[in-house]
């Protein structure tokens, strides 16, 4: 049975819960558009009755229950002929074989509070990027914004893929950010931002789905190769984002999809980076996860805190970093993979979403970690569908 039929039967079985853990990236990267993939079967559906919205500090903060039509969870997808090699797929049939018959779903286990600034003092300064994971960070400041990286997402408002001549529009203003940071190699996206990035930036992929990575793999492989770069162009790739915090999987399981990921990203040339990408309180929970990835690379979004001030969100955004390098106390950098502030929907907590506070967030995040941070995100996503009850899924663009 396929993996992902295994999840949506065990989730029948429990119960789906959803809570805006780490901002609003606790779902709004989960609508991906796969546009030239053949349909093979469709999923079964699945209820969810109960939603419970936790804060970034554990504390439930609404809970309410309501019907929910029951809609296509996923659809099962094929990929065109692979081109793997022999020992990459039997790693990968290996491992995802060993995931599917394992899979217990995985509900968040109940979250501890980061402890704040004025409770927790940091005793040791955070670990300074390793050559491999960091640049010179000199980039010409766009929209006079400046950090380490950017979000990108390559669809138009409806939902569909950009053109990739808007693609690369785009891309030609980010040059003060050293990497642009995608989810997946939709779109032809990889292709189209390599071939804008500025001289000296690098792109970071994401790898969104276990049950298509080898396809994914290969797709990325043929982007990223047929651009001048090649793998020099790539920062790290991502293999998953936030799959522990959502409860989508254990870390046992996203330690082995990790791995086949790099078995089979290396038969394709690269050698590089490779990180797991989730949330504060996933690796506070879940320390093992330190040992995953070449980096800690991790989201978070100070207005789901609920009482810092945007003017504020730079200092404790270093307070979390210098938390989370206590936790994993390995020496590995650490990278904020998203962050920012909603300009607008409803107010959280002490936390009001403007464009004055978007820009005073940014510009203290800015000048405190910017060479550490991916500010969340290019543009508005008009295509997403709001799901943490603040109408501020769609309203975390920068250069709209």
């Amino acid at each position: 049975m396929k993996i992902a039929q295994q999840l949506l039967l065990a989730s029948l079985a429990s119960c789906a819960i959803a809570y805006p853990l780490q901002a609003g990236n606790q779902h709004h990267h989960h609508h991906h558009h796969h546009q030239k993939r053949e349909a093979e079967a469709k999923a079964e559906v699945v209820v969810v009755t109960q939603y419970v919205h936790v804060n970034q500090n554990g504390q439930v903060v609404n809970q309410d229950s309501a019907s929910v039509t029951p809609t296509t969870l996923s659809t099962i997808l094929t990929s065109a002929a692979d081109t793997t090699a022999a020992s990459s797929t039997a790693v990968i049939v290996q491992t995802l074989s060993a995931l599917s018959s394992s899979f217990v779903p995985v509900a968040a286990s109940p979250v501890a509070s980061f402890a704040s600034s004025a409770v927790l003092s940091a005793s040791s300064s955070v670990p300074s990027a390793s050559s491999s994971a960091s640049s010179d960070y000199d980039g010409a400041a766009s929209n006079g914004y400046k950090a380490k990286g950017i979000t990108y997402s390559p669809y138009t408002s409806s939902g569909q893929c950009k053109s990739g001549s808007d693609i690369e529009s785009d891309i030609s203003k980010l040059t003060g950010f050293d990497v642009i940071r995608v989810y997946a190699p939709d779109c032809s996206c990889v292709e189209h931002i390599m071939s804008a990035m500025a001289d000296g930036q690098k792109i970071f992929p994401g790898l969104f789905y276990v049950d298509s990575l080898s396809s994914d793999i290969d797709l990325l492989a043929t982007q990223v190769e047929g651009s001048s770069q090649g793998w020099a162009g790539v920062h790290s790739i991502a293999v998953g984002n936030e799959w522990v915090n959502s409860g989508t999987y254990s870390v046992a399981q996203v330690s082995a999809a990790v791995s086949s990921g790099r078995a089979l990203l290396k038969d394709q040339g690269y050698t590089g980076l490779v990180v797991t990408v989730d949330t504060l309180v996933a690796y506070q929970n879940n320390p093992e996860l330190c040992e995953i990835s070449d980096y800690i690379s991790v989201n978070s979004h100070p207005f789901w805190d609920g009482n810092v001030q945007p003017g504020n969100s730079g200092p404790w955004l270093k307070q979390q970093i210098e938390n989370i390098s206590n936790i994993c106390n390995d020496g590995k950098t650490v990278l904020i993979t998203e962050t920012g502030w909603p300009h607008q929907g409803d107010t959280y907590g002490s936390c009001v979403p403007s464009r004055a506070n978007q820009a005073s967030a940014l510009k203290s995040i800015q000048d405190t970690i910017g060479d550490q941070a991916f500010f969340f995100t290019y543009e508005d996503d008009l295509w997403k569908t709001d799901t943490t009850g603040y109408n501020v899924e769609k309203y975390w663009g920068i250069f709209d």
